[in-house]
């Protein structure tokens, strides 16, 4: 059977997680960030404009924006269209044949696409560790923590953070950057982790720490990405909606920054949409505090 539309829920609230039954501390130096299966296909599910998916976005590029200021590798994982039925093996009775039948939906959610210094697995079964490097990249980078956020909680998410834990390397599920067929199964994902397997953490309790002072040069390189302009001319004073730039991408920037330091909302981007406009913001606000 395929995917079913999946609905949209409230992400868990620190205070709805569960106890945890070790106390490991996360360290950046020990750690890889896990983007899992964020992939246009595995969202399409939810549907279009889903809240779900842009708390998820926005949550995920937060972590991800800290993890990259602390030196914490970057790993994606995505599914590969034109996979043959050796290659697919069960997962073609499981869930029918998935991204063969939409490769137009393989790319990895545009706000969150990986950058030049991230690294992007083949994705086959479940679980990242099988038929892929990770482990041993892991153990090259000399990395024993694991820390896991993306798509479906249940299934990839779960089976992942298992074969990690028997691994030995300590295991870390960001609750509300993951997101699952249901809200019971996104609970059951969680309770599972926190008593089986690893630590269940929310997103602002692992960033913790503050985050370097954000500059004009950050800004600029981080919105150059959003809009995939490397390295061409660029106006600062043009509308950043002409070169693509939507809301998605803007409630990512404000989840972004506001980690970085800088309380700064959706409308106030909204209605200065230049990069100058939204530094002399940034400024404001960063004088202010």
């Amino acid at each position: 059977m395929a995917i079913p539309r999946l609905p949209t829920y409230s992400l868990p609230r620190p205070e709805d997680l569960p106890k945890n039954k070790v106390g490991w501390t996360f360290a950046p130096e020990r750690a890889v960030l896990l983007v899992h299966d964020l992939q246009d296909y595995f969202l399409h599910f939810f549907g279009e404009e889903s809240p779900l998916v842009a708390q998820l976005l926005a949550n995920v590029a937060a972590l991800r924006a800290f993890c990259k200021s602390r030196g914490v590798p970057v790993v994606y994982t995505a599914q590969p269209i034109d996979q043959s039925p050796k290659d697919r093996g069960l997962l073609n009775d499981m869930w029918g044949p998935g991204l063969n039948a939409h490769p137009q939906l393989k790319e990895i959610a545009a706000a969150l696409a990986p950058e030049s210094d991230d690294t992007v697995l083949v994705k086959w079964r479940y679980s990242a560790f099988q038929r892929s490097p990770l482990e041993a990249m892991m153990r090259e980078w000399g990395r024993d923590q694991l820390v896991i956020c993306g798509v479906y909680g249940h299934i990839g998410c779960l089976t992942t953070a298992l074969e990690s834990f028997m691994r030995d390397f300590e295991t870390f599920v960001v609750g509300d950057a993951i997101a699952d067929f249901s809200p019971e199964d996104h609970d059951m994902t969680l309770r599972y982790v926190a008593g089986r397997c690893g630590v269940v953490v929310a997103a602002d309790a692992l960033i913790g720490a503050p985050a370097p002072r954000l500059t004009r040069a950050q800004v600029e390189a981080r919105v150059r990405t959003l809009i995939s302009l490397d390295g061409e001319a660029f106006d600062p004073n043009e509308n950043l909606m002409n070169y693509g730039l939507d809301s998605i991408r803007v409630m990512t920037l404000v989840t972004e920054w506001r980690k970085l330091g800088v309380e700064i909302g959706f409308v106030d981007l909204a209605d200065n949409p230049t990069l100058d406009r939204w530094w002399a913001l940034i400024e404001r606000k960063l004088a202010a505090a």
